[in-house]
């Protein structure tokens, strides 16, 4: 069989890679092509063009870099064309994936179209969900409630797990007893995460001020934690000489005391690895955004922006948005989790019934299952 997938960011690479292995393993004959990073390719995935060229992040983004775009679709097309995948798997990415599952379903009748890590039409954008059944052949969850939202509609959605807390398990099995000593942190110095997002441009408006108010408590080393694809020069004229940053982020954030987290799947992976944190999210022209707060009933179908919080159904962790992102903001929320024992208490014990919710169902096996099940 031939697959070919579409992931366009870091942690779809991620994903796509550990689906490809368990594609693998049911399909030994199996040949995969498509577009993705160096996590797909060493999984021995043919790669017509690498994330890092299509990560673009908001309408400003896109269009400052609309020739790239533009080439990407033409390359994706005709790369389709190319290989007549007999199975297209789309991993998230949603404006991208969409119009290729559309060219697909034009021009490749025969070619069966998955979609792994859909998009979050319960959040917003609702209407995708209609396109997104007329188009794919098999929708494949990662959250509990997602089946039950697509029946609302009449369209079937299955959860097959959730991947990140797959990733966690995992990693929680083989993270080091000696993750501050190879750090070079003293067991009596306790650690503050800063982790500040995958893409350039957000790490580029969220770090200064995660900095800032985590300098606020100078008893506390502070680690930022890299995302990959981004080189370590990215983040050194933001950093000062006491501060240190570190690619193992789950070693380190199983470490801290608190975290600052860029919100996204990030912070989902810091509750499932049992940190407190604050997550914050800048936008442009925040003072504007921030009336998203009373006016979010007409534009969005959920209460909150966070994965934890989302998933919950209520505030876990504090969300600082748009207007709401300030260095005192933030510093603010850091001292309460560092020094009210009740509130991280209780937040922790969210994060306990938050890996409950989740399940351990493996998420890329049970996913490959069902792939390879139709050939």
């Amino acid at each position: 069989m031939n697959y070919f997938l579409i992931a366009g960011e870091a942690s779809g690479d991620i994903h796509a890679a550990a689906l490809m292995a368990q594609i693998k393993e049911r399909d030994p004959q199996a040949q995969f092509s498509g577009l993705g990073g160096s996590m797909m390719a060493a999984a021995e995935c043919r790669l017509y063009q690498d994330y890092t060229h299509m990560a673009f992040m908001g309408f400003a983004a896109v269009l400052r870099n609309l020739k790239q775009v533009r080439r990407n679709f033409r390359i994706a097309r005709e790369a389709l064309l190319a290989e007549q995948p007999d199975v297209l798997i789309l991993v998230d990415y949603p404006s991208f994936n969409l119009r290729m599952a559309a060219f697909c379903r034009k021009h490749l009748p025969n070619t069966r179209i998955v979609y792994y890590i859909p998009p979050k039409v319960w959040a917003w954008k609702k209407r995708r969900i209609h396109r997104i059944a007329r188009l794919c052949d098999e929708v494949l969850g990662i959250f509990p409630f997602e089946p039950a939202f697509y029946a609302q509609y009449g369209y079937r959605c299955t959860y097959v797990g959730n991947p990140t807390a797959e990733e966690i398990l995992s990693a929680q099995r083989s993270v080091s007893e000696t993750v501050c000593q190879r750090s070079g942190l003293s067991a009596e110095r306790s650690v503050l995460a800063i982790l500040p997002g995958s893409r350039e441009n957000e790490i580029r408006h969220c770090l200064p001020r995660m900095l800032e108010a985590a300098r606020r408590f100078p008893d506390y080393k502070r680690i930022i934690c890299a995302a990959p694809g981004i080189e370590d020069g990215f983040y050194r004229p933001y950093m000062r000489e006491d501060e240190q940053l570190m690619r193992d982020t789950y070693g380190m954030v199983s470490e801290a005391k608190a975290a600052v987290v860029n919100s996204g799947t990030a912070t989902l992976e810091t509750a499932l690895l049992g940190c407190p944190q604050v997550a914050v999210y800048h936008l442009a022209c925040s003072r504007l955004i921030g009336l998203i707060r009373w006016a979010q009933p007409l534009f969005f179908s959920i209460r909150h922006f966070t994965l934890v919080n989302i998933i919950e159904g209520k505030e876990v962790i504090r969300e600082l948005i748009a207007n709401e992102f300030t260095t005192e903001a933030v510093a603010a929320e850091l001292r309460r989790l560092l020094s009210d024992e009740a509130y991280t208490k209780e937040m922790l014990a969210s994060y306990e019934h938050l890996h409950s919710l989740l399940g351990s169902q493996p998420a890329a096996a049970t996913a490959a299952a069902i792939i390879t099940a139709t050939r």
